[in-house]
C-alpha cells in the first residue's frame, strides 16, 4: 500500500504527520494488503482569516472498485483528520464487504447449477 501525505496552505508538521500515519495504521490495519493506495490532504481553506476551514480529504484506491473520496471540514485539524478516518474506514469495510459477498454468491450460484446438472446427469444414465 503507497501512503501519500500532502498539505496545502500550510506547513505540514511533523506531529501532524506523525498522527495521520497513526490513525492510518489504526483505521486501516486489517486492509492493509487490500488497499492500493491512501492519499491524504489537510489544508486551511480560509488561511489566515480563522473559522471553520481546516480540511482533511482521504483517497482510497482500492483494486477493482471506484476509488473512495472523504472530505470533512472542521475548526480543529485534528477533528476533522478523525472524521475523515473514521467515515473513510466504515466506507472500505463497506465496499470490500459487499464485493466479498457478490463474489461468494457468484460461486454459490455457479456451484448450485453445476451440482443440479450432474445430478440429473446421473439420473439420466441410471434410466
Amino acid at each position: 500500500m503507497n501512503v501519500s501525505i500532502q498539505a496545502r496552505d500550510f506547513t505540514l508538521t511533523d506531529a501532524i504527520q506523525t498522527y495521520i500515519k497513526n490513525r492510518i495504521n489504526y483505521q486501516f490495519g486489517s486492509r492493509f494488503d487490500q488497499i492500493q493506495r491512501i492519499t491524504v490532504r489537510v489544508s486551511d481553506v480560509n488561511g489566515p482569516r480563522g473559522g471553520v476551514d481546516k480540511r482533511c480529504k482521504i483517497t482510497v484506491v482500492l483494486p477493482h472498485i471506484n476509488k473512495i473520496v472523504i472530505e470533512d471540514v472542521q475548526a480543529d485539524l485534528y477533528v476533522a483528520i478523525n472524521r475523515a478516518m473514521d467515515r473513510a474506514s466504515r466506507t472500505v469495510n463497506r465496499r470490500l464487504s459487499r464485493l466479498q459477498d457478490s463474489k461468494k454468491r457468484l460461486y454459490s450460484s455457479n456451484k448450485s447449477k453445476s451440482e443440479t446438472f450432474m445430478n440429473d446427469q446421473q439420473a439420466y444414465f441410471q434410466e
